[in-house]
């Protein structure tokens, strides 16, 4: 009975190398017209980075310091930016801090590898293991990697001008939101966006900049969900052809008293482990963005 267990075995890991890099082809279809976004800047030659307009990195992201400092700039009684009084800047600024969460979770990356991440788990049948807090704290870091070109951007084209007095608060919080819209819409199906096109009674845009917000969040959000699950789907299937394995020899054996999910589990770790699945995992995640 070895033999044939170290067989059945050595084909559920195949399918498990086969099922993690399918995961990265997952990837919704690009909506047509969409703007190219400028890569990330590389390392020259000679170690150095390329420089932007102004000679800073192209890549640079904001620090804490100039988020800071916009805050501070936003709520002044100094700031003439604008047409807005100081205490109207004040509550719009904490309206948006409060919204802070929610554009994370529906306006990045962070949800479709939070949820990928959780079906893993929940494939693996471990319970709590990894806990909860390292789910998430994996999914903001793997979050902010994705979004990095994104938020670098939204540097250079809103936060950096209005911190210089280049553009007012309003032309500022409209860059930053084109900015984010052209990453949401690369990764939106078609089919979602006239749907919510449809719903909101809306003429079909000429161009990605014209779609509003409120119709891109939500088809964003729907197709998030569904490539999600779609990967997830295809994780799920190595380890359910283990536990199928292993209740098939329990069967057979006549221990049908012995849940099979007990035998299975250090068989399931084995294969994440062998085919060094996290790595799979966070590759398949990473590249289903570009």
């Amino acid at each position: 009975m070895a033999r044939p267990l170290i067989l059945a075995f050595a084909a559920v890991v195949a399918v498990g190398v086969l099922a993690l890099g399918a995961a990265g082809a997952a990837r919704p279809p690009e909506p047509p017209k969409m703007p190219a976004v400028a890569a990330p800047a590389a390392p020259t030659l000679d170690g150095s980075r390329e420089t932007g307009a102004d000679g800073g990195d192209a890549n640079a992201l904001p620090d804490l310091g100039a988020l800071l400092e916009a805050v501070n700039k936003v709520t002044s009684e100094e700031d003439a930016s604008g047409d807005w009084s100081a205490p109207v800047k004040l509550a719009v600024v904490f309206t948006g801090l409060a919204l802070v969460p929610a554009g994370l979770v529906m306006m990045t990356s962070f949800t479709r590898i939070v949820i990928v991440l959780s079906f893993v788990r929940r494939a693996l049948t471990t319970q709590t293991i990894p806990p909860n807090i390292a789910i998430v704290g994996l999914s903001v870091f793997l979050t902010l990697f994705v979004m990095a070109p994104t938020f670098s951007r939204l540097n250079d084209e809103a936060l950096a001008p209005y911190l210089a007095g280049q553009v007012p608060f309003q032309a500022a919080i409209d860059r930053g939101f084109a900015v984010v819209k052209q990453f949401m819409l690369r990764q939106t199906h078609e089919s979602d966006l006239v749907m919510f096109l449809d719903f909101a009674h809306a003429a079909p845009p000429e161009t990605p900049e014209a779609v509003p917000m409120h119709v891109a969040i939500p088809a964003f959000a729907i197709s998030e969900f569904r490539t999600a699950f779609e990967m997830g789907c295809l994780l799920f299937i190595p380890f359910l052809l283990i536990d199928l394995v292993i209740a098939g020899i329990l069967l057979s054996a006549g221990m049908m008293m012995l849940p099979p999910i007990i035998v299975s589990l250090p068989f399931k770790i084995i294969l994440f482990v062998l085919v060094d699945g996290w790595a799979l995992l966070v590759q398949s995640l990473v590249m289903s963005f570009y």
